[in-house]
This record gives structure tokens, sequence and C-alpha cells, in this order.
């Protein structure tokens, strides 16, 4: 729960949300809450309901998170909506000023300009292209930029069509605490945030990294329990024409469904050094809104007189965890459920320490079918064979997808670009 006053820095910008979706109506929450924008513009796109009342009833109301004005001041507090002008668009939402826009969805046709937008975050998930032109049809990243905007947030990674573009200059992936600073504001005026999976996964293989090195981990790999999203159906309906994924028309409401993550892409744009490692990285859906756990399995060779065991690998994170100024990465002892970390503020991943596991055991490796060792050396020993000391490592990190994690954590990627402009 945030608490009146807890951001005393304030900026003359405006802030600019394109979608109010999931993440959409969460990031308004929090900004409204910060209160480091004066002033907040939504884009929806379309007309909501009936009227602004309407509208009010959906922003102050969370299936998941309660009420906005508990959210904000505890259980005794009132609604923090006060105001609203039917024919501006706007409401007065604990004391800023929000104006909603109901006539675009393309970004090249979103009055930012008229707004005086400096900074756009898009939730819509749909414009994820940082190569595609401005007046692409059907719409663009880059048309938030023509439209007026100086710098636009993704709340998503990038996806580029083309296969064979390369990421355009002016665009960057970043996950706040991992490579934050790879963002240049002279440069970069895309900035994807990544996603709630990647943002956890980098908090709990860059403290190994930083520990062991590349070259000693061996191999990766990791399985999120993921919370449902908007993309999944709440009743089985009949897949579109041409569909290659049964499952994802099947009820999130009684399956576990497999699906795909594009974490192990993405991670390898916040981490380079993941390049040398073999990762794979799969989900799986379950019925849950919110409160996902990323199983991240991790080989990794031993030192001679260095044993890796279970406390070695909490004591890394333990450490880490400690002498991070954010907090964006936690660690805990205790037995948790899914319920128990939502909400916690800017938790981008929460180690399970009671649950960490280490296991092991010697590896025989035959020297001749190893590459770039020369075959005359071979030839001279006796038993061209070696052995090494392999531990596997399984780490559990819990994340709430939404707010807790991935929408505090984007706030401060937002503010952080804000304060540069």
């Amino acid at each position: 729960m945030e608490q009146k006053g807890m951001y005393a820095k304030k900026s003359d910008l405006v802030l600019g949300i394109n979608g109010l979706g999931r993440i959409g109506k969460l990031t308004l929450w929090h900004h409204v809450g910060r209160k480091y924008f004066r002033e907040i513009v939504v884009n929806m796109g379309r007309s909501v309901g009936n009227s602004m009342e309407d509208l009010a009833h959906y922003v102050e109301r969370d299936s998941t998170y309660g009420w906005l004005h508990k959210h904000l001041y505890g259980y005794n507090a009132s609604s923090v909506i006060q105001e609203m002008d039917e024919s501006k668009g706007v409401m007065n939402i604990d004391g800023v000023k929000v104006t909603f826009l109901k006539e675009s969805r393309n970004p090249r046709e979103i009055k930012w300009a008229d707004h005086n937008v400096q900074a756009v975050i898009d939730v819509t998930g749909e414009f994820v292209d940082p190569t595609k032109p401005g007046d692409s049809k059907g719409g663009a990243l880059r048309g938030h930029l023509e439209a007026g905007a100086h710098k636009v947030i993704v709340s998503a990674p990038f996806k580029i069509k083309d296969k064979s573009l390369p990421m355009p200059e002016d665009a960057v992936t970043t996950v706040m605490g991992i490579n934050g600073n790879s963002y240049d504001p002279r440069r970069h005026n895309l900035i994807s945030n990544a996603s709630c999976t990647t943002t956890c996964l980098a908090h709990m293989i860059k403290p190994l990294l930083d520990t062991y090195g590349p070259k000693r981990i061996l191999s990766a790999s990791m399985a999120t329990i993921h919370a449902m999203t908007s993309s999944q159906e709440v009743l089985d309906k009949p897949p579109k024409a041409g569909a290659t994924d049964l499952r994802k028309t099947r009820s999130i409401m009684n399956n576990i469904i497999l699906t795909t993550t594009g974490a192990a892409g993405t991670l390898a744009h916040v981490i380079p050094e993941m390049k040398q490692i073999g990762f794979i990285a799969e989900s799986v859906r379950v019925p849950l809104t919110t409160g996902s756990l990323i199983i991240m399995v991790v080989n990794l060779q031993e030192d001679p007189g260095e044993p890796i065991r279970r406390d070695t690998i909490n004591s890394i994170y333990r450490e880490t965890a400690k002498n991070d100024p954010n907090k964006y990465l936690q660690y805990t002892e205790k037995q948790n459920v899914s319920s128990d970390i939502i909400g916690v503020p800017k938790a981008a991943a929460i180690i399970e320490g009671n649950e960490t596991h280490t296991r092991t055991a010697d590896v025989t490796i035959d020297l001749k079918k190893v590459s770039g060792i020369p075959p005359e050396l071979i030839s001279k020993m006796d038993l061209p064979y070696a052995k090494v000391s392999i531990t596997q490592a399984v780490i559990y990190g819990w994340y709430d997808n939404e707010s807790g994690s991935y929408v505090n954590m984007l706030g401060d990627r937002v503010v952080s670009i804000a304060e540069n402009m």
C-alpha cells in the first residue's frame, strides 16, 4: 500500500498511457499514487459504457487488487475520484487531472501534442515492432512519436516481424536493476520494458552470472508457472481459421495450458552474456488472476575445493538482496504461496530460499569428442577422459506479474526516463 507523501518529487511533464487493460489500469493507479507527473492523458480509442461514471466504475475497482482508494490509503479510505467533466472527458483522481481520449486507436492519430504529452507508455500489446514506420496500415509504435511524444515506453518485449531487419539504433530493451543504464536519452526514443517474466528471470540469473561468470554456467532452463492473461479464453471457443495452437482457445478457468514465452530471447538483449549459455524457457498458464513463479534449473561447473551447495546458492541471493538499494531482488526463507506475493512493491523476484536444491555429480567427458583439442595431444594420453564436477541447482522465484512487480518497475523506468527529458 502506498502512503500519501511518500513521493515528494514532482515533474511538470504530462504522461500519456495508450490502453487501459490490465497493465494500463494498474499503471494509471501507480502514477496517480506516485504523483510525479502533473497530469495524465489516457487514450482509450473508443467510448466506454454510457457515461464517465461507467468509466470511473472501471477505473476505481479491480477484481484482483480491490478499490483504488483502499489500495492507496488503506481500509478506511473513501473514493478518490472527486469530480468528472463529461464534456471534456476529464476526471480528478486523488488530485491528479486525468483526461481520457476516445477518438483514435492508431498511435499516429492520437492527439498527444494537443495535450502536451511528452512521454507515452504503450500498454496495448499491439504495437511492439520498432522497425515499422509510423504511417503503417493499422498503426505502429513510431506513430506515437509522429503524434508528438518524445519518448515511448512499451510494456512488452519488442517483436520485429521482418527477421532480416536489425534492431533500430533508437530502440533499446531494459530491465531496471539489470541494464537500466543502457538507456541513452540522447539516442533512444523507443524503450521496451521487457516482460514480467523476463524481469523476474533477469534478476534470478544475474547474481549467478556475477558470481560464476558465463563460462561456469554450462546450461540453464526455466519454466514459468504463470497466471492467466487476457490472451486466454474464459470459455472454450472455436479456433480462428489457420490457427496452429488449439490450446489458446480453451478455457483458462478449468485448465492448465501449455504455452510459449519469449523470455529467453529477450533476456539476451538485457544480459548479453546469456548468448554464451544454452538456455531454454517454457511457460505454463494456470487459473490465477496474478502471482507467478519461475522454476530455474542451472548447471554449474565446480572449481576443485570450492563445492557449490544449497547454502552457497542461497548466500549469493541473500547478499545480493541485502545490497540491492531498490529491493528489486528479495530473498525469503518463509514458506509462501502465490497469494502471499501479490502487491509486494518492486519485487522483480522473490527467491524462495527454503526450496533451493542442489545435486552434484562427476561427469566423465571423452576428450576425443571435444572440439579444439589437437588429436596428437590426445594420442599421447593413456586415458583420454576427464572428470568434471557439475552441480545442478534448482531455484524458485516468485513475482506478481501485474501490479507488485511489473507495474511498479515500469513506473520506475518511466520516471527515470522523464527525469532526463
